[in-house]
This record gives structure tokens, sequence and C-alpha cells, in this order.
């Protein structure tokens, strides 16, 4: 049975539930070029040593991952860290979202408190990565977005499968990135949002779902749009979901599991693993039909040395059905190396 979310303590970690994840993308421009980044702050519970009283017991493992898309350079680079949580090398609150793991930070604060509905988070990251560094400032522009049921999202046909889930879409993007060894700021006068997902449950995916497609699309109307769907070995849809928020609103239409389909468009083939990954799709939703595009496709991520996962993640443009641009955002595809396991 689900809990009511409540602020600012449910930014912070939740322990007692298995996993867990702080997720930012965006898309910004600096030094006359469009970019594209990605940044994921994981906990999980590891159940076997929970009992165990030694402060040298791995309770639970920190995780992060961190990318940039070089849409002008067609590259993707990412990085990777992992580290049992405590000994001051990593650390994630419970009293709000302040995560650190070794040298990668991820903050928030509050630019006017006592403000309703979260509406003026500032989040602030730092990532030192071997070939990129990002300093980025994320500002709210809109209130948190809770998805599913009030902040509880079905994940799949049993009531146990569900996460706790909240989004904030829109966020304005400021800061700085560091590509080749040269600081590049970002344009304060061009478009550049970000959205961030904050996600945890207890037991997340059926026993015969292989992983997810995900969209979170920022709209150039200022709008909000989630799509989602849990999938088979056989590639059909097991589950699905979503949401849309029009601009100025606060409360966001949620979509139910038959609401939402997905069909593949275009294949892409990583010549790293031999995945076949759908990079274009027609996504159906109550709201209308739209294209998602991968704006480059070579955009997997292997994740080996952390979680463990190979999956695409990667920059989006999102088209109405008529072809007129109408967002971008990230396209998140996982399970299709093997099945996911959380």
């Amino acid at each position: 049975k689900g809990t009511a979310l409540f602020f600012p303590r449910d930014p912070g970690s939740h322990p007692g539930l298995r996993t867990e994840w702080w997720y930012i993308t965006g898309h910004v421009q600096a030094q006359g070029q469009p970019w594209g980044f990605q940044i994921t702050f994981f906990r999980s519970r590891v159940d076997g040593t929970q009992q165990l009283q030694s402060a040298f017991a791995a309770k639970h493992l920190l995780f992060a991952h961190a990318a940039i898309t070089d849409v002008r350079g067609q590259r993707l680079v990412h990085d990777q860290r992992i580290a049992r949580a405590g000994f001051g090398v990593a650390q994630a609150s419970e009293a709000d979202t302040r995560i650190r793991l070794q040298d990668w930070t991820l903050e928030r604060s509050d630019t006017a408190r006592g403000k309703p509905d979260f509406a003026a988070s500032r989040y602030t990251t730092h990532i030192g990565g071997s070939e990129f560094g990002l300093d980025l400032v994320f500002d709210s522009t809109q209130p948190v977005l809770l998805q599913g049921q009030q902040g509880l999202s079905r994940k799949g046909p049993d009531s146990e499968q569900a996460s706790y889930y909240y989004s904030q879409p829109q966020l304005a993007v400021s800061g700085s990135m560091v590509v080749g060894g040269r600081t590049l700021p970002i344009d304060p006068n061009r478009p550049a949002r970000a959205w961030m997902d904050h996600e945890w449950s207890e037991a997340l995916l059926a026993d015969d779902a292989v992983g997810w497609d995900w969209i979170g699309m920022n709209l150039h109307d200022e709008s909000a749009l989630t799509a989602f769907r849990l999938r088979r070995a056989d590639g059909s849809a097991l589950w699905a979901g979503g949401s849309f928020r029009g601009a100025g609103q606060i409360t966001p239409q949620v979509f139910s599991a038959t609401d939402v389909s997905w069909r593949p468009l275009r294949w892409w083939t990583s010549p790293q693993t031999g995945a076949r990954y759908p990079v274009q799709w027609e996504v159906q939703t109550p709201v209308g039909t739209y294209t998602v595009n991968a704006v480059l496709d070579a955009q997997e991520l292997d994740s080996s040395a952390s979680t463990g996962a190979v999956y695409w993640e990667g920059l989006s443009d999102l088209t109405h059905a008529n072809g007129q641009a109408a967002g971008r955002g990230y396209l998140e595809m996982t399970g299709y190396t093997k099945a996911m396991r959380l």
C-alpha cells in the first residue's frame, strides 16, 4: 500500500526500500553548438548484509553514471563510479537530495523557503569524469510533478509492482562543462532545459519483464510529457503509463496502462554489443501521437563496471504527427542485451 509523498523529506534517500535513483537529463548550447547530458545516482540495498553489525558491512551500494552527447562531433562520452555507502566516500542523505560518491555530487537547496509544491528547488552537481566534466545548476520553473496516483506509479499488473516517483521538468540550466580540457560556459541566451526524476521501490519489475522504454520530454511550450512501457522478452508490452502536464498546470493528466502504445520505426545495431535498439519510435498517448527520434544513434552506455547493465540513453527530439517540432528530451531503453535486474 502506498503512502503520500512528503516534501522536503522525500527528495532524500529511502534506505528501507531496495532500489532508488536520482536522474537528471538535459540539453544545452555551449560554444555555439548543442550538447546533451545525463547524470544518474543510484542507491541499492544489499539484503544479505542488513543484519551485520560491522561498520565495514556493505549495506548499501552507491553507483553513478554520467554522459555527454556531443551532437556536432557525433559521439557519446561517459563515465561511472561505484562505492559502498559510508566512510566519507559515498553518502545519500535521508533528509534531502544530498548525494556524494567520491568526487561526484548532487545537492538540492531551497531558493524560496516556504513556497508550495517544491516550486523553488535548485539542484547543483559536480561531475569530474576522465574525459569530461559537468558543473551545472538546475533551477525549477514549475511545481514538482507527481507521477502515477499522487506519486505512486504502477509498473506492472500486480499492485506490488510500483514505485514512488516524481519529476521536476522544465528545469532551467546554467553553469559550465569541461570537454577536451576546455571549460565551456552554458550559453544563457539559448534554450537549455533539464528533467529530474527521483524514483524508489521495493519490487519494481514483474518476473517476465526484461526491460523498459521511457521518455521524459520538455516540450517547447513548457508542457511536460512522460511515457513508458515495460517489455516482455518477445518485445510485447507488459505494462505502460505516463503523464502529460500542460504549461501553467499543477496536476498532470495520468495515462493508464492501455492509453500508451509504442511502435518502433527505425533500428540501430551497436557495433560494441550487437544489441539492436529502436532509435525512432511512434508513441501514441491520450494527448496525441508523437515521433521520438534519436539526435545521435550511438548513445549506448556500458555500465558493466558499476551496475552491470548495458542500456541506451540519449538525447532525442519529439515531433507531432504532422512533423512539427514539439520538444526535446531523453529516451531510455533497457533490457536489449540481457534482462534488466534491479
